[in-house]
């Protein structure tokens, strides 16, 4: 949904900030993606024609993958595309669809307890890698922090935390006639 539909809608402020702010992250993750195109392409290259690849692509990918993931979750829920079933949500929806509502809540308060787990072992490590100046790599010919990748991992985390909070919300606002 664009920050325009849910204008409209009148859904609350702390929404509509959420969605940019994840909106923010899933560009941040494209152009993430992009720049790791460039880079392999750049390595396979160098390999190819001048036998130089690029020092350190193997650990920047690996490192990157995990921060894409984290970086563009947020947006996935949000727009609705979070892989899941739903065969059994679409054969109660006609007969109980208030049974509906309550697994969705239960999900998305499952899906807040699994991720705020994550965030919240990630966040004493993440503080010990940027204190502890870890790495990875070979000292010598490349090494990259390790501790960028935690921190998307917090940020990532707690905004998709805020959107499975945001979906029973936005459910339940829908619900009450709040939202048009």
């Amino acid at each position: 949904m664009s920050d325009a539909t849910s204008e409209a809608a009148g859904e609350p402020l702390p929404l509509r900030l959420l969605d940019r702010v994840s909106l923010a992250t899933n560009i941040v993750g494209s152009t993430l993606i992009f720049g790791l195109m460039l880079l392999i392409g750049f390595d396979v290259a160098g390999r190819n024609l001048f036998g130089a690849p690029i020092s350190g692509v193997p650990e920047i990918v690996s490192l990157s993958i995990v921060a894409i993931v984290f970086l563009q979750a947020p947006q996935t829920l949000r727009a609705g595309r979070m892989p899941r079933s739903t065969a059994l949500l679409d054969a109660l929806s006609k007969k109980v669809p208030r049974m509906v509502t309550v697994m969705e809540d239960l999900w998305d308060l499952v899906g807040m307890a699994v991720l705020g787990t994550i965030v919240w072992a990630t966040w004493p490590r993440l503080l010990r890698e940027y204190e502890r100046g870890t790495f990875v790599g070979a000292v010598g010919d490349f090494t990259a922090p390790t501790w960028p990748m935690k921190a998307t991992i917090v940020v990532g985390g707690a905004l998709l935390v805020l959107q499975f909070a945001g979906r029973i919300w936005r459910r339940h606002l829908a619900r009450h006639g709040a939202l048009a």
